[in-house]
């Protein structure tokens, strides 16, 4: 797909930055800063402090050496002073927070909020710094320190991530594919990210999908946040994700000899859905098979019409639940309003590994929470109650179940928990001009 020119319409310089472009390539570190506002007015000093080194979608052609955002919680926007009649107009899955969804997304036993890290468990603000390099990031935040003690406002014990080598994950495998191919956005749209159209082509989504303010998939301006925070902003899920690495090495190799030749490749590719690499199972079934040879933005140029049974690529696949593309009834049609924009980064925390989860979505509980769903849930897979290998047994202690489809199906039990939250929030990452609003208190009527 070619790179769409940004049309007048959109406005890139009221947008923040890290919604329409990911940062990893170059600016490979990120430091993720909690923030606690002690009250209205110390809050608003820190974002007047802050307002002019946020980072813009309009900045980003100059790829500038450090970049900066914001995103509140609907605590920090009552802690900032937001009238209650404006905080009761925002969809309730943000006003309820995380944790008392923690439900819903089956953050148990590990994984249950009371167990998560302190600064973690009410978030208020959250600033997200990245840059270059390790030197950068800390000039950066020195500046923010700067600005904190200015305000009088406190921060929390940041988390550190940057980009792992050749941009994999702690498990291994190539991550940051798969984005959603965005209409108008700034930015290059991979082949296959896209919906379906008309004579076999392929239409990017709408914008409104993922940016408050725009139409979206339904031709229409979807429900979102109340004036003045209507437009140009959207909804941030940010999950602090343990992966236990060594349980995942003692299961792909216990799966391997038993049911997999001995193939440990083969057996991570049909966890993941993809080889380690990033080449998709749909593409490359068989490790004998010759390399395809596809460039980068063709990676996710595939769909699943012709593996019905999910003989080459498992129909519980990682990667076939996070986006069925045409699995599912209706195909398309069924999947078009459930993507997420990612923008996580591995972390590694003295010996514990995982990943800061960041997404972004118009609509918390149609996007991101229905595709948690899907990792959790085998049922609109036709999968009963099988789980995602790499992400969905989090519910305790509990053993969790996978099928690997073929001519003898292999059943494959999973017996712990591999990934499980260490902390998260459900925030707003507002339009630059509200942030303007927050940091002046000027609300309006509501």
């Amino acid at each position: 797909m070619s790179v769409p020119a940004p049309l007048p319409g959109v406005e890139t310089g009221d947008i923040q930055g890290n919604v329409l472009h990911g940062y990893g390539k170059k600016l490979p570190c990120a430091r993720y800063v909690p923030v606690c506002v002690p009250h209205a007015e110390a809050g608003r000093e820190l974002l007047k402090g802050l307002l002019a080194n946020v980072t813009r979608a309009d900045h980003w052609k100059d790829a500038p050496p450090r970049a900066l955002n914001i995103a509140i919680s609907h605590r920090g926007l009552q802690a900032l002073g937001v009238p209650a009649a404006l905080l009761r107009r925002f969809p309730p899955e943000f006003v309820e927070g995380m944790a008392a969804r923690a439900h819903r997304l089956g953050d148990a036993g590990p994984g249950a909020p009371e167990h998560w890290d302190a600064e973690l468990r009410a978030v208020e603000l959250l600033v997200i710094e990245y840059a270059a390099d390790p030197d950068q990031l800390q000039r950066g935040h020195a500046q923010l320190e700067s600005e904190a003690k200015a305000a009088g406002v406190a921060l929390g014990r940041p988390i550190d991530a940057a980009l792992l080598p050749k941009s994999r994950e702690h498990f291994g495998y190539r991550d940051g594919l798969g984005q959603p191919a965005i209409d108008l956005a700034p930015s290059a749209n991979d082949a296959g990210q896209g919906v379906r159209a008309r004579f076999g082509r392929e239409r990017s989504l709408a914008l409104g999908e993922f940016v408050h303010g725009y139409r979206d998939e339904d031709d229409v301006f979807g429900a979102g946040p109340p004036p003045p925070f209507s437009r140009n902003g959207t909804f941030m899920v940010m999950r602090k994700l343990h992966q236990d690495v060594d349980g995942f090495e003692a299961l792909v190799g216990e799966l391997a000899e038993r049911d997999f030749n001995g193939d440990r490749e083969l057996t991570a590719a049909k966890i993941a859905g993809r080889w380690k690499d990033g080449t998709p199972l749909i593409v490359r079934p068989l490790a004998s098979m010759p390399e395809p040879g596809l460039p980068p933005g063709r990676l996710n140029d595939f769909r699943y019409v012709d593996d019905p049974r999910g003989y080459k690529c498992p129909i519980g696949a990682h990667i076939r639940r996070a986006n069925p593309r045409d699995s599912l009834f209706d195909g398309d049609l069924r999947t078009r309003r459930h993507r997420i924009i990612r923008r996580g980064m591995p972390y590694t925390d003295g010996a514990e590994r995982g990943l800061v989860f960041v997404c972004f979505n118009s609509s918390i509980a149609r996007q991101f929470e229905v595709v948690n769903g899907w990792l959790r849930d085998g049922a609109s897979f036709g999968l009963g109650r099988d789980c995602d290998v790499m992400t969905g047994n989090a519910d305790g202690d509990s053993s969790g179940k996978a099928t690997f489809q073929g001519d003898v199906p292999v059943l494959a039990e999973i017996p712990k928990p591999l990934v499980w939250a260490r902390g998260g929030e459900y925030l707003f990452l507002p339009s630059l001009s509200a942030l303007d609003v927050l940091a002046h208190g000027r609300f309006g009527a509501p």
